[in-house]
């Protein structure tokens, strides 16, 4: 599953694919580009996933400058600080 998060509206956006290739996250990231109006800056927070690595997903994110990518340290996914806190969200 691939999924984001519109927090201004509220709304989620998701796919759910067999696979978890990079063909597919493109796909995802595709919705994303049609979804969000072109005069937003779009940013990603990725969690440790190889698909982003690829030359594919490269390309794809080199060709527009609105799309930011910021990672979630290693082992430092929001479930990881939720059970290492004992809290979950707010």
């Amino acid at each position: 599953m691939f999924a984001a998060l519109d927090p201004k509206n509220r709304r989620v956006l998701g796919q759910i694919h067999r696979r978890h290739r990079s063909l597919e996250f493109r796909k995802f990231l595709d919705q994303i580009d049609a979804s969000v109006p072109a005069e937003l800056d779009v940013h990603l927070i990725i969690d440790n996933y190889s698909t982003h690595k690829t030359p594919l997903i490269h390309r794809w994110l080199a060709k527009r400058p609105r799309f930011h990518v910021h990672f979630t340290p290693t082992y430092g996914s929001w479930m990881n600080l939720w059970s290492a806190t004992g809290r979950g969200p707010d």
